[in-house]
């Protein structure tokens, strides 16, 4: 593992959003995704997620605002909502933008409280199957472990759940409610993840097959709080909403050839 991550020699900045216009998110950079919120979200999440609904996702002060709020009464607001009690936000860059390997950057901050899931991570552009064609969670954190962040991936043969999972978690006293830089550097070979240049989560591609090295084809970056799922294992304290995770900005760098 190397002593830091940092953008790479010969690597040039493709895409960004620095997050300088107020208002809803630039549409030309990033959609909502909605499409479970009538059949129920996965893991048991209890959200329902928005689209062009500022008070779940918006543009303030030089930074994305996703934030994830208790609705006193959301079925008369979202007929749709299947009875959740929760609104929030999932922005993704599906059919904007989508890069195989590259170096990521997102500088974000957190929400503390039991029973949020934020993420920032990737799924692959395009019509695809999970677990078999991969995902890379680059940041997650969990309300009720407050201390620490998680990178991991998924693919078929490794994933949650089957229990083989393959992750690494970092500790830090400043996890929620401070701003850190999460960052991968994805190639050919290996996957690094980094918080503020220290990489702790290295997966390497060795001699893996399919099932286990998915990681040669576009992804596209996804940000979203949950609530509930593996963020409400230890219950929820609604005494955390409304919850913001506030991102500073977004930047792709790639060499000169990458696609």
């Amino acid at each position: 593992m190397p002593a830091t991550l940092s953008v790479p020699d010969g690597y040039t900045l493709v895409w960004s959003d620095e997050f300088d216009q107020d208002g809803l998110p630039d549409p030309t950079r990033w959609a909502y995704d909605t499409h479970r919120n009538a059949d129920g979200w996965y893991n048991d999440e209890l959200q329902y997620y928005s689209a062009a609904r500022p008070e779940n996702a918006r543009v303030e002060n030089g930074h994305l605002i996703i934030e994830a709020r208790e609705e006193p009464t959301p079925a008369e607001t979202f007929p749709d909502t299947g009875g959740q009690a929760y609104t929030s936000a999932r922005l993704f860059t599906s059919e904007r933008a989508a890069w195989q390997y590259g170096y990521f950057e997102i500088r974000a901050k957190l929400p503390c409280g039991r029973g949020l899931w934020p993420a920032i991570w990737t799924l692959p552009e395009g019509k695809s199957q999970w677990p078999d064609d991969g995902e890379i969670d680059i940041m997650e954190y969990v309300g009720w472990n407050s201390n620490e962040f998680h990178a991991t991936v998924h693919t078929k043969d490794v994933n949650h759940t089957l229990g083989t999972q393959f992750g690494a978690s970092l500790q830090s006293d400043t996890a929620c409610g401070a701003f850190h830089t999460h960052s991968m550097h994805w190639t050919a070979d290996d996957i690094f993840i980094a918080v503020d240049g220290a990489p702790y989560f290295h997966y390497p591609r060795g001699r893996k097959g399919f099932g286990e090295w998915p990681f040669d084809r576009a992804h596209h970056l996804i940000l979203n709080i949950a609530v509930g799922g593996w963020g409400g294992q230890e219950g929820i304290d609604n005494a955390a909403f409304p919850a913001r995770m506030e991102v500073d900005f977004v930047r792709v760098y790639q060499k000169a050839d990458a696609s």
